[in-house]
């Protein structure tokens, strides 16, 4: 039985949502030491400039911190540190593909655990140009006033 059940979010990269449009989302295992898990657990995890890649075969996280555990001794790992993805094998070769095609890159959208077990969610994404980000804004503001409108609206009918 797993000590907990469901999911808990321990870091979301808001950034990633801004300057990359997500094509396809994977859910990745890690192979992460004991002081890690328990810094994981306290919330102590920052994906900001954080990246994937395939190397032979392989998956890989680099550049995601992960502060040490305030307990731990000598025992402690570094923030650091290339961390080993857990994916199936078709899974990692579909990747590869995509990431080989250009303009594709592998970027870590969120760690979490999931019932127990610690996992990120990495994203197949292709990079947006300033346009892109500015026009998705422009979108996003103007859905919030009209939303606002409908709302005010529908409060003056009452």
């Amino acid at each position: 039985m797993p000590r907990e059940i469901g999911e808990k979010v321990v870091s979301t990269n808001r950034k990633a949502r801004h300057d990359y449009l997500i094509e396809e989302t994977y859910e990745a295992g890690m192979v992460l030491t004991g002081t890690e898990v328990k810094s994981l657990r306290a919330g102590r995890a920052s994906l900001v400039d954080g990246y994937a890649f395939i190397e032979d075969g392989e998956a890989w996280l680099d550049a995601v911190h992960i502060q040490e555990y305030m307990a731990g001794t000598w025992t402690n790992h570094p923030p650091r540190r290339k961390r080993k993805l857990l994916l199936h094998k078709q899974e990692i070769i579909k990747i590869s593909h995509k990431t080989k095609e250009g303009g594709y890159t592998l970027v870590p959208l969120r760690i979490y655990f999931s019932n127990g077990k610690a996992k990120v969610e990495i994203a197949v994404a292709k990079g947006k140009k300033e346009y892109d980000k500015r026009q998705t804004l422009r979108e996003r503001q103007d859905k919030r006033e009209s939303d606002r409108a409908m709302s005010a609206r529908k409060h003056l009918g009452d």
